[in-house]
């Protein structure tokens, strides 16, 4: 198993956020893939809210539908840091947090296989 030490960020937004015409989660992705990340996902939530703001909830039904999400982004920390000024234009997300994570097994990465 080879082990890795990298970097997670979360991007915290909701649902509705927009960036002109397009979703802002979708506007993040691009950017990081166009920047040659390692790694993009993009989690929807049930319930959260951000200081000074409104609670972001999803309902059962999608109406009024506004859940909060969470874009969370793999790399080096250099790679991550490079990245935070491609996203200075996008007013639709809001906290941006940055933590160690150690990669255990990478999908990308040849396993040996069990006799």
């Amino acid at each position: 198993m080879t082990q890795t030490k990298s970097m997670l960020m979360r991007i915290y937004t909701d649902e509705a956020a927009m960036h002109g015409d397009e979703e802002a989660v979708h506007v993040v992705v691009g950017r990081a893939r166009q920047a040659g990340l390692a790694g993009a996902t993009v989690l929807r939530g049930r319930l959260g809210f951000a200081s000074g703001s409104a609670v972001h909830r999803h309902y059962s039904l999608g109406i009024g539908d506004n859940p909060p999400m969470v874009i969370e982004l793999v790399d080096r920390e250099d790679r991550l840091r490079d990245f935070v000024p491609q996203l200075a234009d996008m007013h639709g997300i809001g906290l941006i947090t940055l933590e160690a994570v150690e990669i255990l097994f990478a999908a990308d990465h040849p396993r040996k296989r069990e006799a």
